[in-house]
Order: structure tokens, then sequence, then C-alpha cells
């Protein structure tokens, strides 16, 4: 790797990307250790994949847009952030350094006490960005370990000496999460995504005492904590399962293959960057809204991102040229890539290639020149299933993004499925406790609609909440309607668990069949059909009147019929359904009303 100069008083925007690219290294390196951290023992463990890939989405916008001036290097660094954040931690992460980017603004270099002083700002954003902080977590880490950077700056001038300061406070902070969350003392582990940040300024502080990253993972020195040893034993479960082992051979069907190529109606994926030029500008002038609208006419999933100088553009349009040309009016392109969708769906239908999540369009899409009024209501909704996704498209949700626990959709991949909606209002359903903030954030990057988050935590809660919409109500009120579907709602999950742990007073085995009642661990058995028993007497111990099961990809009809006739002898005032839900990871999601 490329190290930083002697000169350790003062950093600029190249010393600046150094030290990220060597924390993104020292990240990678350990991302499954910070999954292996997942307070649940289940087989989603998924903060350190979400970091990892929110981080290398910064990584990439900085290398795109490399600069020596230290607050254009930390702005491109927040944006990348911003659009690829995944998950609460990597919203968190990139608010840490959208604040650090602010504060930044405006130096070519920062001294010891300015860098401390922008760790501070962006641990006050990130505060500002979750509604309630919880102690314990992230958040602590960054708090601490900058406000003791702030102190000690006042006295020291070297940033190696500062940064080495807020390693070892972060550690320290670290080490102390498990008393502030007491979940994390009863499982034996430190907060998974502290630990991330952790990593991140270990490679923070390689880069500038000019040490290599390790290349593998590093030894988590809390073993006091109890903390698991993340070999592959650990990692893969006892029993001869195929959910863990063969994940992508048991993910639902790919989302393009509801999709007939033919009906690709804008047929090149175009994205090019717009460097502005002031001769053009200075005839026609740029307005971000205005260059919005001229491009929209031209294709669908249009994602525009402006700064000073800089225009990042994502469209999938039908004539690229077009599109490039209208972009030339304001200044030069760069960064051109125009990819051919239909020949890449003709592919992916003949070849089985995993891939990241992505936008399924569950409506028929108009031809432009007929969808010129937008509709008063649309949706937009996470999920897990090729069922599942069937049945939010049968409540009429517009667009699906096929993610979940274990990959989470980024803010991006949000905002594409929002500007794909041809709606004045989009309601999204994150339904997952994970995915709520990168909806959020989704909210602040699209301006043309309004955007209604409603916090749906589990696939029960979001088609409980589309089924309480209301067509002629009122934005505001179907908000609060949809908000108190989630309240009557119990949800329920049965998987197996990755490693032993005792939770909730319930002692648990590695390859134990668990049954999770909302966020609380109720059943841990050997057998399948005695964890489902459990978890549905726990959902039911309140008179509820339906129950509604939706069967995984891993689920057995033999296992299913049990459970059925389970609550029909024992049961006989509730009503049943059973929806094949083709979900990974969980054999069973079961919802009571």
């Amino acid at each position: 790797m490329v190290f930083l100069s002697k000169r350790l008083n003062m950093i600029n925007g190249q010393d600046f990307i150094r030290m990220v690219e060597a924390g993104a290294q020292q990240l990678t390196a350990n991302a499954e250790r910070v999954n292996a951290l997942n307070v649940f023992p289940v087989p989603d463990g998924d903060t350190g994949t979400n970091m990892n890939l929110t981080l290398t989405s910064g990584v990439e916008e900085l290398r795109r847009r490399p600069s020596s001036h230290l607050g254009k290097a930390a702005e491109a660094l927040a944006k990348g952030l911003l659009m690829g954040a995944r998950g609460n931690s990597g919203v968190i992460l990139s608010q840490l350094f959208r604040g650090f980017s602010k504060a930044v603004a405006d130096l070519e270099e920062a001294n010891s006490q300015q860098f401390a002083a922008a760790l501070q700002n962006g641990v006050d954003m990130a505060y500002k960005a979750v509604v309630k902080p919880v102690e314990g977590t992230i958040l602590t880490v960054a708090k601490e370990a900058a406000r003791h950077g702030v102190q000690y700056a006042k006295r020291h001038a070297g940033i190696d000496e500062v940064m080495h300061e807020v390693l070892r406070q972060g550690k320290e902070a670290l080490e102390r999460t498990p008393d502030l969350l007491p979940v994390l003392k009863q499982v034996g582990v430190v907060d998974s995504g502290g630990q991330g940040l952790v990593y991140i300024y270990e490679g923070f502080m390689a880069a500038l005492d000019e040490e290599a990253v390790p290349s593998g993972p590093i030894d988590v020195p809390y073993a006091a904590l109890g903390a698991v040893e993340t070999t592959e034993a650990t990692l893969e479960p006892v029993r001869l399962e195929s959910l863990a082992a063969h994940a992508h051979a048991h993910e639902p069907k790919r989302a393009q293959a509801m999709l007939a190529t033919e009906d690709i109606e804008f047929g090149y994926c175009t994205e090019f960057i717009v460097t502005l030029n002031a001769q053009k500008t200075a005839v026609r002038s740029f307005d971000e809204s205005r260059f919005r609208d001229e491009l929209s006419a031209h294709g669908d999933s249009l994602l525009v991102v402006a700064d000073e100088d800089l225009v990042k553009v994502h469209i999938h349009a039908e004539y690229p040229g077009s599109v490039m040309n209208l972009a030339m009016n304001y200044g030069d392109l760069s960064r051109i890539k125009i990819e051919n969708m239909r020949d890449q769906h003709t592919h992916l239908l003949e070849h089985d290639v995993p891939e990241t999540p992505a936008v399924v369009s569950t409506v028929s899409t108009a031809p432009a020149e007929e969808t010129k009024e937008l509709k008063r209501y649309g949706f937009v909704a996470v999920s897990a299933g090729e069922g599942i996704t069937s049945i939010f498209s049968s409540l009429g949700v517009d667009q699906v993004l096929h993610g979940g626990q274990t990959m989470n959709p980024s803010t991006e991949d949000i905002v594409n499925a929002v500007n794909a909606v041809e709606a004045q209002t989009v309601f999204i359903l994150p339904n997952n406790s994970n995915i709520i903030l990168a909806a959020q954030q989704a909210v602040e990057l699209v301006e043309e609609k309004q955007l209604v988050v409603i916090p749906s935590k589990s696939i029960p809660q979001g088609i409980a909440a589309v089924i309480a919409f209301q067509e002629d109500a009122e934005a505001e009120v179907n908000a609060d309607a949809m908000q108190q579907a989630l309240q009557q709602v119990q949800s329920g999950q049965v998987t197996y668990a990755v490693r032993d742990t005792s939770m909730d007073g319930i002692e648990i085995k590695q390859g134990d069949y668990i049954g999770i009642h909302n966020s609380k661990i109720v059943s841990a058995e050997p057998d399948i059909t005695a964890s489902c028993r459990k978890l549905i007497d726990s959902l039911l111990q309140d008179g509820r009147e339906i129950l509604t099961i939706y069967t995984g990809a891993e689920a057995e009809d033999a296992v299913t019929a049990e459970l059925e006739s389970y609550v029909a002898s024992s049961y006989k005032q509730v009503e049943m359904e059973v929806h094949a839900g083709g979900q990974p990871v969980y054999y069973y999601i079961i919802s009571a009303e």
C-alpha cells in the first residue's frame, strides 16, 4: 500500500484517501468476524457485510473523484457512503462521515484539532439521524472516541497521536458496550457495529503509522467477554442442513425471472458523470430539478445526484445518445457506462448466477406518453421470497425490492425503486428493522415526490399495513392507519442457531431450531416441530384469532402439515392460512392477529 508522508501535523485529501482505503481493507478482512458478533445466534448476522458494502461504495466514489483538497475528498466519501448505505450500521456509518465532511468542507488541510472536531461533528450528525439512539452501540463507540480525541488534540499537534488516542478510547468504549446494553453481556459479545468502526479506525492508524494492514482477519481482543472465536467451524451449523451450506442455491427465484426480455421498455442502463462547464452553464444555467425533469422524459430508474461541479446520472433509457446529448448542454461527460439490459436479462435467465438485491416491478409499465399524470399513491416494499413478493404484488404494491435480513437494500436501491413508481406520494415498507434507517435516508434524496416511511419491522407487519391502506383517504390518515395496523400484528420466525449461547433464560445449542416472537427468542429445540409449536403458543397466548404461516424455501411439507394439525386441534377458534413464502434463512414466518 502507499503510505503517508512523515508530515503528520496536517492531513490533506490524499492522506485522507489513504486512511480510508486502509480502513476499508481492514474492515473487509474482518467483515465475517463482525457478522459473527450478531446478538441473535441466527445465520443472518450481517452488520459486517452491511458496513463493508457501505464503505466500499464510499471508496469507489473517492477513487472516481480523488482530490488533494481534504474537504472535497471527504465530500466524495460522504456521497458514496450515502448512496451505498445498507442497514442501520451502514446508515450510521454514512452519517458519521457526512458530518465529518461538512466540518472540513472548506479545508484543504486539517490540523489535529480540526480533525478531532470533524469526528465529533460526525457523531452529532449520526445521533440526529437516529430517532431513539441506543447506548452500547456504534454510536457510543464513536461518541466516546471523538470526545476523547477533541480533548487530546488541545494538547497534542500530531494527527497520528490524536488518532492513536481515538482508537484506544474506541476500543475501551467497545469493551464497555456490554455494560450499557444488557443483551450483549447476556450473549457474551461486544457490539458488532462498534467493532466494525474500530476496525476502520485501526486501518486509519495503520496508514498514519506507515504500517501495512493485515491481509487476513485479526484476533478480536475481547475474549474476556466470551466473544465466540470466529472460525469456519463456528460460522457453519453442525446439522447437515443445506440452508446455510448452500445459501445461494436456495435463494428465491430471481426478480428478473418474473419479467420477459421483450417487456423491457428502456433497454440500456446508462451511467455517467457531468463535470459542469462554466461556459456552457453561462448560456444555459444548471438547475438540478429541471435537469432531472428533462431526463425523466427519456427513461426510468432515474437518479441524479449533484454537488457544486459534478452531477452523477443513472437512467434506464432506450436512446442513451439522446440523454448524453442533453447532458452535454451543461458540461463534459466522463465515467460513461452503457449496458444492454436485454442482453443481460437473457444471460441471467440462462445462467444461475447469484446477484445482489434487484428491484422487481410488479405492475406493468405503460409507455411514457401514456403516463404523463401521476397517480395519487404508490408503494415500495422490501420482500424476501418469490411467494411473499407475489402477495405484495396482489395487494397493489408497485415496486418490490428483493432484500431482507441477509442482504439489505441500499439507500440507492430504495431511491431507484421510488423513482420507478409513477405516483405523487409513495409509501415505503422496509419490513425489517435494519432497513428503516436506509428508507428514511432515501426520503432526503427524492424531491419530486412525497415519501412516507411506514416503519414495518417484519413481513407480516408490511402486509397488514398495505391491507389497512384506503385509496380515498388523505396521506396522513393512511399513514396513521398503517402504523396502527403494525401494532395489531405479532410476528414470529423460525430458523436455526449458528452457535451455543443463552438468551432470555433459554439455553441454545448450535443447530437448534429457534423460534423468535417479535424480537425475543421463545423456543430452542432440536426438533423443528416442537420449536414451532412453542412459538405458535407464544403468538396466540393473548387470544388472537388469525394465524398465518409463510413457508420458507427449506420448509418441509410434512412439518407444515403437523403444524396445521396442531393448530386445528389446540386452537379450534383460530382461523389459519398457509402461504408459500419461499424466503431464505427462515423456515417459517408466522403472524398472529
